[in-house]
């Protein structure tokens, strides 16, 4: 990683010290010339200014044209096409005005005429123009639109698209959906995240200065991966920036709930924490898959040795927080090299972010075993204080080098995130009698992600035949380095106690290392059909993914001592004079290594097919259709937790499955559409899921099992969707959607003896269905001093159904069995992960003039099932979080390069909570955080 930090300010310094001054009275226009029926690119168009100068596009539709400084008449010409002229387009000394061009066909117009359009070309109307022209359903942020918000990363931006939710402020969810049906995908092509188990990226990793857009595709096509329903989500980065651009920036943030605590919990780890990775100091410093020695073994004398080698700190130590802050390096340039173009990108990102919760709760609750019994009651509950430090480094690199007729792209991206968190809290559990305990939590989780992405494009002589590939290998790493955890029981005389009916104290290693390759390929070929422009699409794709897993688990042992010495103090475990030695036969010792039941290998394949045709039967009629075969296969290495099952790579998962989707675009105006779509897609089990594993939540006791059995998901798809598009980048639009799902994987209790267990399993079927309304209004009707102030409001109503199994031993059973005297059991319920509703709203001011910009954005997502219950065993659900955010920006100078940027996250105070809810009883916390609200200030500058 820092590797790659030093090649990158390296590099675009030297890119900076090589700026020429040759321009110093001239400006440059670029832009984009496409189709404005299907948005795709013109090769070869001709644009000029009269007397001055005149360039073609390349197989790109891309141009650029060096003018003097000052205001200019462009002409824009393609055969077949009726010109444009686009007037008083103003060229200021060492700028680059970007101004985007779209052509109908002369079918399509009265008579040969030329148009006459505005100038400035607003990247807001941009994403609105490919929305509408796009062959699939979807919504759009464009780089513009990020920069108004004065968001720093991509999770805070998209909260603005239609239909989609942040979660944890970084996970995107679209249409509600839980993060299964939701995917990710960097420039085209699958990444994994700093969680691998998510099938969506962590959002807030990516700086919005290195964006292009944001696409959030919500219909499928052949073209797109078949593993998502509620939406993709594509991150572009730019590639060849329209001028030179260097930039940094600061930020510092505080909340008063949090920051500047002088009671916040840390640790001493490592003098490498605050770069986002450990130093060594929690290494492992022994074989994980060798038995340590006991007192009573032959060979006992390396026992102190050994106990030795772990680190002796096993308490948190009271501090003060600190405020959260950032700094951000961008570069961005395109030279000419001969007759091609280098376009290069860079992007330097470190935030360093402190959490403390002064009194968060978790519980695990039951039903009573009488079922005139309503109020449920705790298996066990927990309440303390919980501090995390959480800092994330992160390096883009990206080369582009263009030729006539072909592009090629290399990008390199690594993600360091460490998190380190501390906690002290009570917990009560009722097994067979009361337990009241005290514990202390120190975890460190150390995450890095490597990818790197090669691609090309290939275009013969009239750009009618296009070839693209793209080669992605990615490596993930995610360590929980040294977890430990120490419980003491509370006595009834007062003193503390450690004993095996609470848990010893104990200490875990994590590893997973995850290697992906993704390889592509796509040709598009341009031809007649219906005496219309068309093109067929075909191509392949091969992923290959692979993880090992391993969980050392070590607990601390005692012999001929009395615990009650220690004084609840973790940190005097493991003091010299309390280690266990030969000569005194008496101390603390380690016993424990690698249990099969917490390893695994398994690995992915992923061969697909496609051939997709896009056509207009009609004049207003656009269709695509398209098929998708992949052939999908998982292979399991591990043993399962009684060791009674071993598995050798063993294929688990072996599926050919076809894909078809059908999207219909009828123009009933120039600017209305009504679209139809359908498709088929499909959601698999995870890794983890896929498994035996089992992986436990020290903190708030909850333990994953895998599921050995799952299959996939399939989902039919149905869109209609009607939308208007207006000046000034206005629209309105109203959809439906109706899915109908079979073997939904859904979150479960595993059973009521084991409350604190949870495991995947597939139920029968369940069904979606959903309204969407969107609009973007600007005030500018009203008066012309409003004319900077616009509402985007999108709303999602859904509705959902899931079946529950009715075999014997099943959901529906358990919840016969654990009815209270009243209730009435349905055989249906809603579906796990699914949102019922979804608002999100946002006043935006924009006055260039003073340079002055700022919103007001509001989300919220319904109430939603988190867990599924079983038996004893109540539904868990996440309760709504109404976030209120504000931000302002405001440009200083006159060349406007400083900028100065306020914001204000979670301004109602919102608290995240999750609660057990049960027929006759009042609800019951899981899960209860106080985040407060945080404000920051910012600041950037522009070279």
């Amino acid at each position: 990683m820092l590797k790659v930090i030093k090649l990158t300010f390296l590099l675009s310094f030297f890119i900076f010290g090589s700026w020429s001054a040759a321009n110093a009275q001239s400006g440059k226009v670029s832009g984009t010339i496409r189709d404005d029926a299907g948005n795709a690119p013109l090769a070869n168009a001709t644009v000029s200014v009269s007397n001055l100068s005149s360039t073609n596009s390349d197989f790109e539709g891309d141009y650029s044209l060096d003018l003097p400084a000052g205001n200019h008449t462009l002409t824009v010409r393609y055969v077949g096409y009726a010109p444009k002229e686009i007037k008083d387009v103003v060229v200021k000394t060492g700028q680059t005005v970007q101004v985007d061009v779209t052509l109908s066909n002369e079918s399509n117009t009265i008579s040969e005429v030329v148009v006459t359009v505005s100038a400035r070309k607003n990247t807001e109307s941009s994403i609105l123009n490919m929305q509408k022209n796009a062959g699939v359903l979807m919504d759009g942020l464009s780089a513009q639109s990020i920069k108004r918000s004065g968001s720093s990363d991509i999770a805070a931006a998209v909260k603005a698209v239609p239909g989609v939710s942040v979660q944890d402020g970084k996970y995107v969810f679209v249409r509600g959906l839980g993060d299964r049906y939701s995917k990710s995908i960097l420039n085209g092509v699958d990444i994994p995240g700093l969680d691998p188990d998510k099938n969506t990226v962590q959002m807030d990793i990516f700086p919005t200065n290195i964006l292009e857009n944001v696409i959030v595709v919500k219909s499928a096509s052949a073209d797109l991966p078949a593993d998502f329903t509620g939406g993709v989500v594509d991150i572009v980065t730019k590639d060849f920036p329209s001028q030179k651009q260097m930039g940094v920036s600061f930020s510092l943030g505080a909340n008063p709930a949090m920051s500047f605590n002088n009671d916040y919990l840390t640790y001493d780890g490592g003098k490498t924490d605050f770069l986002g990775f450990d130093d060594g100091n929690r290494k492992l410093n022994i074989d994980p898959n060798v038995d340590l020695p006991r007192p009573t073994s032959a060979d006992n004398s390396g026992i102190e040795s050994i106990t030795k080698s772990f680190n002796p700190v096993m308490a948190p130590r009271t501090t003060t927080s600190l405020p959260n802050f950032s700094l951000g390096f961008n570069y961005g340039n395109q030279f000419q090299v001969g007759d091609n173009k280098l376009g290069v990108i860079a992007s330097i990102d470190y935030r360093n972010t402190t959490e403390y919760y002064k009194n968060f709760r978790n519980g695990i609750y039951q039903k009573p075993q009488e079922r005139n019994e309503m109020e449920i009651l705790p298996d066990r509950t927990q309440f303390g204080r919980l501090g995390s430090n959480n800092v994330l480094l992160s390096g883009l690199l990206g080369l582009t080098y263009k030729t006539d007729r072909s592009k090629y792209s290399l990008n390199l991206l690594s993600i360091t995130n460490g998190q380190s968190s501390a906690a002290i809290f009570d917990q009560e559990t009722r097994i067979s009698n009361v337990i009241n305990t005290y514990k202390n939590n120190l975890e460190y989780t150390q995450r890095n992600v490597t990818n790197l992405l090669l691609s090309g494009k290939h275009s013969n002589e009239d750009a009618s035949f296009v070839t693209e590939w793209k080669v992605s290998p990615t490596l993930s790493q995610v360590n929980d380095k040294d977890i430990r955890s120490t419980t003491f029981v509370r006595n009834s005389d007062g003193s503390l106690t450690i004993n095996t009916d609470a848990g010893l104290p104990n200490r875990i290693w994590r590893n997973l290392k995850e290697i992906n390759l993704v390889n592509k390929l796509d040709f598009t070929k341009k031809h007649q059909l219906f005496d219309n422009p068309a093109q067929l699409k075909f191509g392949g794709l091969y992923s290959f993914k692979t993880r090992d897993y391993s969980i050392p688990t070590y607990q601390i042992m005692s012999l001929n001592v009395n615990t009650r010495d220690l004084n609840g103090d973790p940190n005097q475990i493991l003091t010299p004079e309390n280690i266990w030695t030969v000569e005194s036969n008496s101390g603390y010792y380690f016993s424990g290594r690698s249990q099969p039941q917490n390893e695994f290998e398994s690995t992915q394949h992923t061969i697909a097919a496609y051939v997709s045709s896009e056509f207009k039967p009609f004049d207003k009629l656009r269709a695509i259709v398209g098929l998708r075969g992949e052939k999908y296969m998982t292979f399991f290495t591990g043993t399962n937790s009684i060791a009674s099952e071993e598995y050798d790579n063993k294929k688990t998962l072996d599926k050919l499955d076809f894909f078809p989707s059908v999207n219909l675009i009828y123009g009933l105006k120039e600017s209305q559409n009504l679209r139809f779509s359908y498709s088929r897609t499909t959601a698999r089990p995870s890794f983890k899921e896929l498994s035996v594993v089992q992986i436990p939540d020290l903190l708030t006791g909850v333990i994953f099992l895998g599921n050995i059995d799952l299959v996939p998901t399939y989902i039919n798809n149905l869109d209609l969707r009607y939308e208007m598009f207006g000046n000034a980048a206005q629209m309105f639009a109203v959809s439906a959607f109706y899915k109908k799902f079979k073997d939904p994987i859904e979150l479960v209790a595993y059973s009521y003896q084991a409350p604190e267990n949870f495991t995947p399993r597939n139920a029968p079927s369940a069904e979606v269905y959903g309204l969407e309304f969107e609009g973007r209004k600007n005030f500018g009707f009203i008066s012309e001093d409003l004319e900077g102030l616009s509402l985007n409001v999108n709303v999602s109503i859904i509705k959902s159904k899931i079946e529950m199994s009715k075999i014997e031993g099943g959901e529906y059973e358990s919840r016969l069995q654990f009815a209270r005297e009243g209730e009435t059991i349905e055989d249906t319920r809603v579906l796990q992960g699914q949102s019922p509703y979804l608002v999100n709203a946002g006043f935006n001011y924009n006055n260039t003039a003073i340079g002055l910009e700022g919103g007001l954005f509001y989300n919220v997502q319904g109430k939603t099932l988190e867990v599924v219950g079983f038996g004893k065993n109540s539904d868990v659900f996440v309760q709504p979080f109404h976030s209120l955010n504000f931000n302002m920006t405001k440009k200083l100078g006159q060349s406007q390069r400083n900028v100065v940027r306020v914001s204000a996250e979670n301004i109602l105070g919102a608290e995240r909570k999750s609660y057990y809810e049960s027929y006759g009883s009042s609800n019951k916390e899981f899960l209860y955080r106080a985040p407060g609200t945080t404000f920051t200030v910012g600041y950037s500058y522009t070279f």
